[in-house]
Formats: C-alpha cells, structure tokens, sequence
C-alpha cells in the first residue's frame, strides 16, 4: 500500500489486531468473496449493532483496493473508502475507534469530514463522512475520482439522504465499474437494499454477508409510568422526570451488584435530555457522572460521552436521543432505560407545515435500544411503557423520504440531472404530492426551471449545507442585513435550540450570551454559514430586499425571505394570539408570548397542536421575529395580487377590488363586476357547491325527479339529470338565467322549472304526463299526487299516498313508464298514518285488509270499514257526512 504522493509505502490494515474479539471477524473472508477480493463489486451486510462491521469493513476493503492496484501495477488507482455515518458524533466517533485500534494518528491514514469540521488528508485510506457531505461531493465531482469504495452504513435507519446515495451510486457504479460499493444494515432489510445495488436493472442482486448477533442475555423489566407520555405541549413534564427516577433507582441498584456498570437513557430530543440529565444531576450529587449525548452538545463532550469510562472516573449515566441507538457502540453500558420515543419528521401537506414530531419508537428501534446492553456482557433494560404499547408501535421506521419535507432533496435530484426522482433506483419513491410542493417552491427560489432541472441559482443553493429556503435567505438577507445578522439568524431557525414562547429575537440575544454548548455550537456554526455568504455568489433570481439596519427587523425579514409563504398578519377583533400565514393557514402564539400584538410577524416554525398554545386554531407558532408591513410585502412580492373578486353569496353576484399577500387580504373595495366576472363567480359557486345553492321550488324540484325517473326506466332520449351530468351543460340548459344572475338577479326569483324543460327531447316529451303524471286520479274521485324518488333514495319507486277509503274497489295497481314500474301505495288511515305500503292491491284486500279493518273500526267508527272493500263506493267523506 503506497501514499497517496507515492514516496511514503504505506503498510496494510492489521486486520486480525483491529477486529480481535469483534464478531464480524469471522465474516471478513466471506465479504471479500462477495466483493471480488476487491473487484470493484457490490454487497449488503447484516450484522447487529455490535458486531464490529463499522471497524472491520472499511479497512478490509482499503486492504483490497491497495491489492488489485498492485497487482494491476497501478498506483493510481483510488485508494480511499468513504464511510457514511448518518450523524456526526458517530462519524468522528467511528473514525477515532478505528485510528486507535490502527495505531495511526487521527487525521492520517483514517480520518472524518463533518459539517463544520474535517480532519483528513491527502493520504487517508479510510475517510468518514455524514450522507450530506457525500451527496454535495457527487454533485460536484460525479464519478467520485478520488474514491474506490463506499461504505454506507446504517441503511435501515431509511435517512432520505442514505436512500439518495443507495440511487445515486448505483448510477455512478454504470459509468465507473471499478467503485465498490457496500450497504450495511442492523435489520433484516438486506434482501430489498440488495436488489437495489444489482449491477443492473433486473440483474442478480448483490450478495448478502451476514452475522450473527453479538448480544448476550438481556433481562427486560416493564415499568410503565403512572400518567402519560405526551400531553398538549410534547412530551410531559412528568413523564420526563418518572424517567429520571426510573434511572437513578435502577442505575443505583445495578452499580452496586458491578461497580463498573454504566446507564444510557433513551429520549427523543435535546431539551428532553437536558431535562432528565439535571434531574438526575439533582438525585445523584457527585457520585455519578451525567453525560449528556446529542446535536446541540459540543464535539469534545459527544467524544467524552462516547469513550470508555477511565480507571478511577465515577459510574455513568449518558442520556442520549437515537444518536446512540444504532451508529455507535457507548462502552461499559450494562444499563438501558428506555422512554419508548422518538422524533421524526412529519409533513402536514393541508397547513403548509413540516417538522418534527414525537412518537412511539418503532419495535425494531426498541429491540435495538436494548440491545445497548447487552453487547459486552449480561444487560437489562428498563421500559418506561407497557408491553401493550410496544405491542401498538409500528413494526420498522417510517422512511423519512415517505413523511418529511422533500425541497431539500429534490434540489440535489434536480441537479443530479433526475428530477423528482425519475430514474432512480430508490428504496421507496417520493410521494407525488410532496415532491409537486418541493418543486413548486424551488421554481419560486428560481432554483430549478420549468422543465425540473437546477439553474445556476439551484446549483449555488445546492452547495449550501442548509435547506434551500435557509440558503437562499442566507445569501439574500447579507444583501439586506449583513452577512453577520443573516448567519445568525439562519443558524439559529436551522439549530435544535427553542425559542421562549416562539421569540425568535429573544433566542438570538440568549444565544449570544449563551457560553455553555448550545451558545458554543451556534456561534460556530454562525462562523462557517458568514464565511459562505461572504464566499458565495449572491443570488440573481430576488429582487434586493430595502436594506435592514435595525436588529430585530433584520431578524424578521430574514425568516420572510427564507419562509415567504409563513408571513403572517394579525386576525382582527379575534384576539392579540392569532394570526393568518400567507399560506392560508391560522396559527396562534403561545400563551404569554412577548410577540403577542404584533401587527406582522415573520413565521420560522409552526406545527400543529392542541391546547392552549394553538388559541384555538389548531396550530401554533413555535418560532417567529416582528416585522413591518414593507418588508412584509418585499420578501413575499412574488405572492402580491391584486384584482377583482366576484363571488356567489346570499343569492346575488357581488364583487370587490382585493389586494392580497397570498391569503392575506391587504386592502378591499367593493366595485360593480363585469358579466364575465359575474358569470365566472356563479359557475365558480355552482361548481363547488352544487345545483342545491340554486333553491329549487317546489314545481321545478318535482320535474327535475320526473326527469330522473323516466332517464333511470326509460334511458334516452330522456336526459340525465344527475348533478354530474347538468353542471358541464350550465350554458346548454340555464344560460339566460345565468346571465341574469352575473348581471345582478336574485338567485331567490329565478324558476328552474322553464330551464328544466329546455331538457326535454322532442316529439316524446309529449308524452311525459302518460309516462310521468304528476297526479294519479283514486276511485273516489280525488287526485293523488305522485312522489317519484330523488336521488338520495333508497328504493326508487313512485309513491301514492292516499286514505285507504278512497281506493275501495281499486284492484289492479297503476304502472307507469309504459307499464315498467308499480306505483307503491302507501294507504293511510284518517289520521294520514300509514296503515299498509303495497304496490299490489289485489292481494291486500283480499287477506291484511280483514286484519287493518278488525284493528281500525273501533278506532274510527265515523269512517267506512265495510266487509267487502271490492264493492263498497270509495270516498274521502266520513260516514255521517255522506
């Protein structure tokens, strides 16, 4: 193995020394048979959190890269394998595991690249990366040059940006068949990601290594908490501090059956963590060392919690998110207490909002949580939940590409040359409606053209490590503000730091001030995101915002540039909380916020949610700066408007000039509309309510369930009469009153029945009152009007109602429609209440008459019961007045 600058000879991985006492060293030969010794091929490997597949692979295949180039007598050849990690505590994590067991100083022949942070060379074999730096590396060196084999690692987890590599690579893979690539997973996916990296489409697919699990006896207890988990606001308080008790009392029991038993607490998030880590700083004192493992913590402590305990050093207790379920191995933990939560991504399409949310972990998740335990020798893991929820939770993660926001990654398909996907072997395909949204705003940040693929906006936005809309405020808001202010605020929405009750300026001074490590890691990260903006090419595709000199509007027009369709202006009269985004959507402040009364405000975050904190719009603003009605209307100018809106209300056209900021209405006039307004307010209406807003009389609404009796028995040429059917034929059968009503006419006046019988096909309308009567004349002189059914009924027959007295005699029951169909009778007593519902006379008074009769003539003795209802006279009279 030689260096990179071919003067130094570089000597092979000792295998056998890194992987001494990891599982997976028993599976070494069997992945270099898969991957041809080197070759340049393709495979999965399934091994469980333990196994040694992070430290093993990757040196094994920089081992059989360096072989095939000296066997080739090509030095040339690239030597480097790229590992992705899907976060960077356990990139750097995995990289410092690796140089130690190597021997080799970090940063040389195994190093890491992170957002912010690269500790890597010229001569590094082995280099790990997070999937976003991967993903920014082919779109700007698509054959990846420099590289011979990818590691992507943690599959299962299902990232959307691992799921773009999985495509993208096996793109790259058609063009550079000397690119080895391999997929590892925990789960029992590696069937499906192996069909994916198939060396073609249809192909056999890449082989399979497997290993067995590593995990020793694990003892579970149950121990559900007394109140809920989640309450209005996230996570409750409560629940959060059962946790900590739970851990204490069970850390406490377990350190002293083996004083060198350490904790790790499972929780969804940074504040959650934060909150259990200072309980249990309250509970234990000193004995006991709290560490704490997540994004917001700085890198020296993520080191510190991931490292073994020194001789001499305290127990410990590291309360960490995900981040420590899966990506990386936390030595000395005996001890998992687990809340049975996670955070993932959610899109709420119908509000506009994204972000994330807290749910019951995945059972795949669980089992692997526990499995923490139990790597390096006996464990026990305590479950803060009830077997029946770990019952009711979701077998496997939801992929994130499924649920979450996709702008950011249909950007990087965009410029891939794939737009929306199209091509791609992905492991799941992005939902239609999702991706329609992330491409509609990437053409509003001129970001992609018409036709899907990236303009040269796109590609410097692309080459920002933040969401688009982020990337595009960053680099506008400099112009606007300066590029200090802008970096600020764009760390500060794009960061996992709150702001108090959703003041976005109040979060900026505490971070400011902040020198613990959520102030550290902001500050830093508002370092690297300036340095972009002063070395970035500004964007040509917005007009400049007026320039910004005071701080919080700075704030405010930066989040409006970045969230456009999140500026949002105060409800009138309906309280200082609640606002309307430009979106469409209504959201309220929380309770007691300092922004409460503010005319317009700038939105970064809202979510949905109950309580409270949503003042009774159903979702709440989270994160939001003050800003003026200007620069309200500058950063959204693409969403101005201004027209003529008619509309169809209270039965009359009515119409005003509006001016809106997208649902916002800035400015209403009432005008006289034009008859092509009026008429396009009415189909409007029509369309979206239907033929009922028209108020049908009681003529027109019987003629229009004539019609449809005689088009359901007849067929044509009797017209369908159906909704569906009369709302595309509006000008066919109702243009003159249509045209009355755009000009003004009181819906209220307007007589359907004249309109209905335009419907009428001729010369066999002459015979509708034969087919169809409206009436139907008893034998005792009276006429019966006839119910035909509408459309909402369950058995279309037309129905008589008439006292039984007037149909004595009245054996053979009419029919109608050319004798198709039976009137159904529905013969009433002299109260009008139904005595008997038949469409065959004939067999009523000859048997249930005598029955109705026995039961009725005590009843009613004023009116004819006679015994032979054949021959008696029919009437509509009493007994005394005849």
């Amino acid at each position: 193995m030689t260096s990179r600058n071919g003067r130094q000879p570089l000597p092979p991985f000792d295998l056998a020394a890194i992987g001494a006492g990891l599982p997976f060293a028993d599976s070494i030969a069997a992945l270099a048979e898969a991957s041809g010794n080197g070759a340049a091929g393709t495979a999965v490997v399934q091994a469980p959190p333990g196994t040694g597949k992070t430290t093993l692979v990757p040196p094994l295949l920089a081992n059989l890269l360096a072989k095939v180039a000296a066997n080739a007598s090509m030095e040339d050849l690239p030597a480097r394998v790229v590992v992705t990690q899907p976060r960077r505590v356990a990139a750097r994590a995995a990289a410092r595991r690796l140089s130690a067991l190597d021997g080799s100083s970090l940063g040389s022949r195994v190093g890491y690249t992170v957002r912010g942070e690269r500790r890597a060379g010229p001569d590094t074999l082995v280099e790990f990366v997070t999937p976003g730096i991967l993903l920014r590396r082919l779109l700007s060196d698509p054959g990846l040059t420099s590289t011979g084999a990818v590691v992507l690692d943690e599959v299962h987890e299902r990232g959307m940006e691992t799921d773009l590599l999985i495509g993208m690579l096996a793109e790259v893979r058609q063009l550079r068949a000397d690119l080895a690539v391999v997929a590892m997973s925990a789960t029992l996916d590696a069937p499906r990601f192996a069909a994916l990296l198939a060396d073609h489409e249809g192909g056999e697919p890449a082989p399979v290594v497997e290993c067995p699990s590593a995990n020793h006896p694990l003892e579970t207890e149950w121990r559900p908490a007394p109140g809920p988990r989640l309450d209005g606001r996230g996570v409750a308080r409560s629940f959060l501090d059962f946790v900590a008790a739970s851990a204490a009392e069970a850390h406490y029991q377990a350190v002293a059956a083996d004083s060198s038993t350490d904790a790790l607490v499972f929780l969804p998030g940074a504040r959650e963590v934060s909150h259990v880590a200072s309980a249990l700083r309250s509970r234990l004192g000193g004995r006991t060392d709290v560490l704490e493992l997540h994004g917001q913590v700085t890198a020296p402590e993520q080191d510190r919690a991931v490292a073994g305990r020194l001789p001499g050093e305290n127990p410990r207790i590291i309360v960490s998110t995900d981040v420590a379920e899966s990506s990386l191995t936390v030595p000395g933990v005996r001890l998992v207490i687990d809340s049975g939560l996670a955070r993932e991504p959610r899109r709420d399409a119908g509000r506009g909002m994204s972000g994330l949310v807290t749910v019951s972990c995945s059972r795949a998740s669980a089992e692997q949580r526990a499995g923490r335990a139990a790597r390096q020798g006996p464990g026990k893991v305590v479950r803060c939940y009830s077997q029946q929820a770990y019952g009711a939770a979701p077998a496997h993660i939801t992929p994130e590409i499924l649920v979450a926001d996709l702008t950011g990654i249909a950007l990087v398909l965009a410029c891939w040359g794939s737009p929306r996907g199209e091509g791609l072997a992905l492991p799941d395909l992005p939902p239609q409606q999702a991706m329609d949204d992330a491409m509609e705003v990437l053409q509003e940040l001129g970001a992609v053209s018409g036709d899907g693929k990236a303009t040269g906006a796109g590609r410097i936005l692309a080459g920002i490590p933040a969401d688009p809309r982020l990337g595009r405020a960053l680099l506008d808001g400099a112009a606007a503000a300066d590029s200090r202010a802008a970096a600020e605020v764009v760390a500060a929405v794009a960061g996992d730091a709150r702001a108090p009750a959703a003041d976005l300026p109040g979060l900026l001074s505490r971070l400011r001030s902040d020198q613990g490590p959520s102030g550290k890691r902001w500050a830093e990260e508002t370092r690297r995101l300036q340095a972009l903006a002063e070395h970035t090419q500004p964007l040509s595709v917005t007009s400049a915002l007026p320039v910004v000199a005071d701080g919080n509007d700075a704030v405010g027009a930066v989040v409006a540039l970045a969230f456009p369709d999140r500026v949002a202006r105060r409800v009138p009269g309906d309280g200082p909380e609640r606002y309307l985004l430009s979106s469409g959507t209504r959201a309220g402040l929380p309770a007691g916020s300092s922004l409460s009364g503010h005319e317009w405000l700038a939105v970064a975050e809202v979510s949905r949610a109950d309580g409270r904190d949503a003042a009774g719009t159903g979702a709440v603003i989270r994160s939001a700066a003050p800003l003026s009605a200007g620069l309200a209307e500058a950063a959204a100018s693409h969403l101005l408007v201004e027209g003529v809106e008619a509309a169809f209300t209270q039965g009359r056209v009515t119409a005003r000039r509006v001016r809106r900021l997208g649902a916002i209405v800035l400015a209403s006039t009432p005008v006289r509309p034009t008859p092509a307004e009026g008429r396009a307010a009415v189909a409007g209406m029509l369309h979206k309510e239907g033929l009922a807003a028209l108020q049908w009389s009681t003529a027109a609404a019987a003629l229009h369930r004539r019609l449809a009796f005689l088009h359901r028995e007849l067929g044509e040429p009797w017209p369908d009469v159906s909704e569906a059917a009369l709302l595309p034929r509006l000008q066919e059968w109702l243009g003159p009153e249509l045209e009355s009503l755009a000009a003004g006419a009181d819906a209220g006046r307007l007589d359907l029945t004249g309109p209905l019988r335009r419907l009428l096909p001729w010369p066999e309308a002459a015979r509708m009152d034969e087919l169809a009567p409206e009436w139907l004349e008893v034998p005792s002189g009276s006429r019966a009007a006839i119910a035909y059914p509408g459309g909402e009924d369950a058995t279309p027959r037309p129905v008589v109602a008439v006292k039984l007295q007037e149909c004595f005699g009245l054996a053979e029951t009419p029919r109608l429609a050319d004798g198709r169909v039976p009137v159904l009778f529905h013969l009433l007593s002299p109260a009008r209440r139904p005595l008997a519902v038949t469409d065959d006379l004939t067999s009523f008074w000859s048997g249930p008459y005598t029955q109705v009769r026995a039961e009725m003539r005590g009843r009613y003795p004023r009116h004819p019961w006679p015994e032979d209802p054949w021959s008696a006279p029919a009437t509509a009279r009493t007994n005394h007045r005849k």
